[in-house]
């Protein structure tokens, strides 16, 4: 699969030389190994085994309408966790240095509706590549046409408003994504600038087959076995998948569409004049970096520039990588961004839209 952009300054950096050097110096000098420890098995039986008891509590039609209801809210915000803690290590391959467990593991995948081998194609592929660049990074291509995030996006009148209705807008990520992100990816021709590879005749198979299971589990076994209407079905439906898809839209966001990050712009649409590492650390941002809980619950995505530059590396030891990974950056005199809290990070990232949104800074650049 060919692209035409290229990093010219590939092999040329000695920031992340060094960088990796030292993050394996510390795993090798500690006995420490790169892929899920305790701590990460304990989240990972956590975060799976309250998805299936929310949905085993849903299903035993056992409690109210009202009650359901706010378990789905609560299934819709496991499935988001699970998402962000188990399957994105998985599909990574770092979770286990043993391949069949990470695909065991990736198919949890399939619990938020999604498919971890489209997945695979655009996100480890090509965003982990080609970040923050449009026209290849389809990742941050949010609403084509409703939200505009660079300089170099066409202006539209309805953008005025984008920072009010962009939250609305960011909750339908997961409904678009299991009614129809995968099959677009799926079948289209090229994933950015990326030709999309002649797929394997049992990811065809896969694909229809683990979306029709996910539409009977969610939405005709429950019609089936509950005592409820099938508009309260579908309404708990789009609820749970409202709340998953706000969590997912959110985290990406404030790591790569705040201020400070850059959208770089091919030189002659070919070539990016940097080093690949480099450009991941002009187009990352962390948020949170010292929080627990935001450690605990995003799945090591408030570290993005630590997953951006190790993807192999299990999350649950981004916070010992951090400090040598922001003290290398420092040595060579390169940018490291990153918000101290969620909500600074939330407020960056609706600066941005507001900016985005008006006509004269538009009409300027």
């Amino acid at each position: 699969m060919q692209t035409p952009v290229k990093f010219t300054n590939t092999g040329r950096s000695q920031f992340f030389a060094t960088a990796r050097r030292r993050v394996d110096t510390y795993f090798k000098e500690n006995g420490i190994s790169p892929t899920a420890n305790f701590a990460m098995w304990f989240k990972t039986i956590f975060f799976l085994g309250g998805y299936g008891l929310l949905y085993g509590l849903i299903i035993s039609n056992l409690f109210s309408a009202w009650t359901m209801l706010g378990l789905a809210v609560l299934l819709g915000i496991f499935a988001a966790f699970i998402g962000f803690n188990v399957s994105h290590d998985a599909m990574h391959g770092a979770f286990s240095s043993r391949n069949w467990l990470n695909k065991i593991l990736s198919s949890s995948f399939y619990f938020i509706g999604a498919n971890p081998y489209v997945w695979k194609l655009s996100h480890n592929i090509v965003h982990h590549t080609y970040t923050n660049i449009f026209g290849h990074d389809e990742d941050i291509d949010v609403a084509p046409g409703l939200i505009r995030l660079d300089d170099g996006e066409r202006y539209r009148p309805w953008q005025r408003y984008q920072h009010l209705y962009a939250l609305p807008l960011y909750s339908l990520t997961s409904l678009s994504w299991v009614f129809r992100k995968d099959f677009v990816k799926f079948f289209q021709k090229k994933i950015g600038q990326h030709a999309n590879p002649r797929h394997p005749r049992h990811e065809y198979i896969t694909l229809f087959a683990t979306k029709a299971a996910y539409y009977f589990c969610f939405l005709v076994l429950p019609y089936l076995v509950l005592d409820l209407a099938w508009w309260q079905v579908a309404l708990g439906f789009v609820v749970m998948h409202l709340v998953e898809g706000a969590l997912i839209a959110i985290v990406f966001q404030m790591a790569h569409l705040v201020e400070g990050t850059s959208f770089p712009v091919p030189v002659n649409g070919m070539s990016i004049q940097e080093a690949w590492a480099v450009h991941q650390l002009r187009t990352t941002a962390n948020f949170a970096p010292r929080s627990k809980t935001a450690a605990f619950f995003c799945g090591g995505l408030n570290r993005q520039i630590e997953h951006h530059l190790f993807p192999k590396v299990c999350h649950i030891h981004y916070p010992a990588i951090t400090e040598i990974v922001k003290k290398t950056a420092e040595e060579f005199e390169l940018p490291y961004l990153e918000n101290p809290t969620f909500f600074s990070a939330l407020h960056s990232h609706y600066r941005i839209l507001k900016r985005q949104g008006r006509r004269e800074l538009a009409e300027a650049a």
